[in-house]
């Protein structure tokens, strides 16, 4: 159901009760039904807040216009649809010009009702992600269970999350970015649970998985006797997931001629079963994820740029962990809290600590997870030495040290270098083994085998 408060004003009490179920027929489960202008209007200049007010225009004591400005005088981000036996253009202008965003005339059709609904409740969300760079102080969740996962103190990230329960309350397809390992799908889950589509599933698919003879078979399905064997239909991933989110990861990966298939469902919302003509319709939360730069793949002709700006109506980026170091110490904690049952506090010597703190991770917060894992199975109850880390962390760590103390020590090393450095170690010490030294790092094989190839290795 849908968490927006909403509250609708009219003295006659049989159509406040008719507006009331057609608002729970639409989704909407936080719904005050009030035959009083004047109360409402006072409980507001004592700070009672709401996101939307439908309102009725002609009421004793207080009528609709009065009741407006007082709404937008004391509460500016609530949304206001005015609603009238009358038909008057006159008084629909001046409705808009007091602050109201649509103006219905009754009786009110539910699905005009949902249609001015979504349209005023997506121009407050637009409002409210703009309003979030002019605030100084920190935006809360008002839904704080989807996000608890995401474990951050970081101000940037904060913020973010904020910017994705606001996406969430919308359907528009969101792309997320960042370097592997930064929580990409852990974000898109919250959304997801954020979402009105949270009892619905959430289907993940690794695109960089699925080839062209698959492509099809997965995400459309097939009917009985599609392919020679076939005894049985198939429900793809498009059919099973319909009412909820598909999260497509690794977008970047997917191969060019597929890129046009998928577009087609992004636009239509519409498919057909391999071995079927007739169209079947969808209704579905997109979400997708690289860590690609794929405005740099749409100038070297690999990626789309139609597709790019369909699955781009949101854009969040996660930062790599390297530029959120408070949150390095807040995960160690929970991951040892969590995952091992001991405090961090006096559990890591000091100067290991500083090691994790000082180390750029690549892998970002997946990596840190293995590496704490290692350290625990080698320190075997014992607090955590540096003697206990990964020897390609000291190494790396110590090598930087020993350039910057011949170079001088305003010489700091490119972070590209640094990078560089630790995969190709990582890459010799696991004997030129690629899978393994995904591992290691805590990064995909596919990532690997990117940096590898712009390493000309």
């Amino acid at each position: 159901m849908n968490k927006t408060n909403v509250v609708v004003v009219d003295d006659d009490r049989d159509y406040l009760d008719v507006l009331g179920r057609k608002l729970a027929a639409i989704g909407f489960s936080r719904v005050r039904l009030e035959e009083s202008s004047v109360k409402l209007a006072e409980e507001v200049k004592n700070g009672y807040t709401f996101d939307l007010a439908l309102i009725d225009m002609t009421m004793p004591e207080m009528d609709g216009m009065a009741l407006l400005e007082t709404i937008k005088a004391n509460t500016p981000s609530c949304e206001c649809i005015m609603v009238t036996a009358i038909n008057e253009a006159r008084i629909a202008v001046e409705c808009l010009n007091k602050g109201a965003y649509d103006y219905l005339v009754k009786p009110v059709s539910t699905e005009d009702l949902d249609l001015a609904i979504k349209r005023t409740l997506e121009r407050k969300r637009l409002l409210d992600l703009l309003n979030l760079d002019k605030r100084d102080e920190l935006p809360t969740l008002e839904n704080e269970k989807p996000f608890k996962p995401i474990i951050t103190q970081s101000k940037g990230v904060l913020r973010i999350l904020k910017e994705a329960e606001l996406h969430a309350a919308s359907s528009v397809p969101i792309l997320i970015t960042g370097e592997s390992g930064t929580g990409k799908e852990l974000l898109a889950r919250a959304i997801h649970g954020a979402s009105p589509r949270a009892r619905h599933p959430f289907t993940p698919i690794n695109m960089a998985s699925l080839t062209d003879s698959l492509f099809e078979a997965e995400f459309f399905g097939h009917t009985k006797g599609a392919f020679t064997g076939a005894e049985t239909r198939r429900v793809g991933y498009l059919e099973y997931t319909n009412k909820g989110t598909l999260f497509l990861d690794e977008i970047g990966d997917l191969p060019l001629p597929l890129q046009g298939k998928l577009l087609r469902v992004l636009q239509d919302g519409e498919f057909s079963k391999l071995g079927s003509s007739t169209r079947q319709k969808v209704d579905l939360r997109f979400i997708a994820a690289t860590n690609e730069n794929l405005e740099q793949m749409i100038s070297q002709k690999r990626f789309r740029k139609d597709l790019y700006y369909r699955i781009r109506g949101g854009w969040l980026h996660l930062p790599p962990l390297r530029e959120r170091t408070d949150d390095i110490l807040l995960l160690t904690s929970k991951f040892l809290e969590k995952y091992y049952e001991v405090k961090n506090e006096g559990f890591i010597d000091q100067s290991a600590m500083e090691l994790l703190v000082r180390y750029p991770y690549p892998g970002n917060v997946r990596e840190l997870k293995s590496i704490l894992q290692s350290a625990i199975n080698l320190a075997r109850g014992e607090p955590i030495q540096e003697r206990h880390l990964p020897a390609h962390i000291v190494a790396t760590l110590k090598e930087c040290k020993d350039n910057n103390a011949i170079l001088g020590e305003t010489t700091i090393k490119r972070l590209a270098e640094v990078e560089k450095e630790h995969i190709l170690n990582a890459y010799k010490q696991s004997g030129e083994n690629k899978s393994k030294t995904a591992r290691l790092l805590g990064i995909g094989l596919n990532t690997l085998r990117r940096k590898l190839a712009g390493y000309d290795v």
